[in-house]
């Protein structure tokens, strides 16, 4: 069997004190499912449970990520996370502290 893409969403998170890229990755999760209603699982003769999402995840230091806690953010399905380079830092002007934000790519994928 092959799967077939049925949804992409993005989203954004934001850690805005500490510099937490795995905090902002999560917001940036859960922005982008809580933008979605998925609906057409009986109309396929399918369940969320058959769903496999490839989530890929860009902030500045991608292996600082927990990929495991970002996973989690996912009620139903199984979770492959992707990281890779993006997102953007902001330090704040006394150089102590950052904010980041990670951006979040959902894809959405059942087998045909």
């Amino acid at each position: 069997m092959t799967l077939k893409r049925y949804v992409t969403e993005m989203g954004m998170g934001t850690d805005v004190h500490g510099g937490d890229y795995t905090k902002a990755a999560r917001r940036a999760v859960s922005d982008a499912i809580r933008h979605s209603s998925l609906n057409f699982f009986r109309v396929l003769g399918k369940s969320p449970t058959d769903m496999k999402i490839t989530v890929r995840i860009g902030v500045q230091v991608p292996e600082a990520l927990d990929l495991a806690a970002i996973a989690a953010e996912f009620p139903y399905g199984e979770v492959t996370v992707i990281p890779v380079t993006g997102g953007l830092d902001v330090p704040e002007e006394a150089g102590i502290d950052k904010l980041v934000i990670a951006n979040a790519a959902v894809l959405v994928c059942l087998e045909d």
